[in-house]
């Protein structure tokens, strides 16, 4: 059956049509960013491909190529026999390498062989990936964003969490960075993803959202951790209605004390991470809570964060940059209990859309 080769801008209005899309780049190229969805099934390992690009330096294209049809062929008849046997015949399989060139096109014309419609992204990743830059603002514009503010401790997160558990569109960038949004926000033992698949991840997100109801996310600054969110998702977040969410001090204490539990079983991590903050405070302050921190006096050490540092930048980080924050709805929590962020997450969904 003949492959049919679609641009990249039309994959990415019909994605959800296919029942497969399959990233035919190695192990390697998938691990950095892939299609959203996507399966890898590489026609060349990570190795195979330094093997054949070697022979294509040292020796001549013709060998290279030979030698890599033997690798190829013999990857595909693998995947066939793992993932396609089973397979009926209205299986519709998009499929794509870098440049949608010998690596997808290989593996494109095996399947169609044995008699499926395959579809083959035109330009491959490269191309898809400029599609997706180009389509997040077109994916922004149309939404309507309710920013969830507050200070350090306020339970921004986990007012998120409630709005979703009801029902509510929200856009967690911190879960999709793999990163709590601070100086103290790095997960252990959890990476970060790559910018590219951050990227990724967000428009997958705003694809899936309903224009005619609000899409909720927290007043990020323009990095969570290393990563940087787009700048037409930040416009629109910056230029939209605000949630002020208030709790009072010793509750954000409590609320730190169990969102960074792992800080504390691991003080010397902890007091690693304080020491990014001596240029700002000074060695004496944070030597003085570091030696808190040994002491387990981790109270003492997120009241003092809390006072000394994450809210005087808060203050004047969310008055500089987002722009109807004087106007915002403010919400005071008696406590960081479950049920009261449930209460506000119905209050918040009961009067709609600001």
């Amino acid at each position: 059956m003949p492959v049919i080769t679609l641009p990249a801008a039309t994959v990415a209005q019909t994605l959800d049509q296919f029942d497969t899309v399959i990233d035919a780049r190695t192990p390697a190229e998938f691990a950095l960013d892939h299609v959203p969805g996507a399966e890898n099934w590489p026609s060349l390992d990570n190795e195979q491909r330094i093997v054949i690009g070697t022979q294509y330096k040292q020796v001549n294209a013709f060998e290279a190529k030979k030698r890599g049809a033997a690798m190829v062929f013999h990857n595909i008849a693998a995947h066939v026999e793992r993932a396609v046997i089973d397979k009926p015949k209205h299986w519709r399989p998009l499929v794509y390498c870098w440049r949608g060139g010998n690596r997808s096109g290989a593996l494109a014309w095996a399947l169609g062989a044995i008699g499926f419609q395959v579809t083959l992204v035109e330009g491959g990743y490269k191309a898809w990936r400029a599609e997706l830059v180009n389509d997040m603002a077109r994916r922004v514009s149309p939404l309507t964003f309710r920013v969830v503010c507050g200070a350090t401790g306020t339970g921004k997160t986990r007012l998120l969490h409630a709005l979703a558990a009801q029902g509510a569109q929200v856009l967690d960038l911190e879960d999709l960075a793999k990163h709590r949004g601070s100086v103290l926000g790095h997960l252990p033992g959890t990476p970060q993803p790559t910018q590219k698949h951050f990227d990724t991840l967000i428009w997958s997100a705003l694809r899936h959202f309903d224009p005619t109801r609000p899409v909720f996310v927290e007043s990020e600054s323009k990095k969570v951790g290393n990563l940087r969110v787009p700048d037409a998702l930040m416009d629109a977040m910056r230029a939209s209605h605000c949630i002020d969410l208030q709790l009072p001090i010793e509750a954000r204490v409590a609320l730190l004390l169990e969102d960074y539990a792992y800080l504390q079983t691991d003080p010397a991590y902890f007091c690693h991470r304080l020491h990014a903050l001596t240029e700002l405070k000074g060695k004496t302050v944070v030597n003085a809570w570091v030696q808190q921190v040994e002491n387990g006096q981790f109270a003492d050490v997120f009241r003092d964060l809390l006072v000394m540092h994450y809210d005087p930048v808060y203050a004047a980080s969310i008055a500089r940059n987002f722009k109807r924050y004087p106007e915002a709805s403010t919400h005071e929590l008696p406590d960081h209990s479950p049920q009261a962020f449930a209460r506000l997450a119905e209050e918040l969904l009961a009067g709609g859309p600001k």
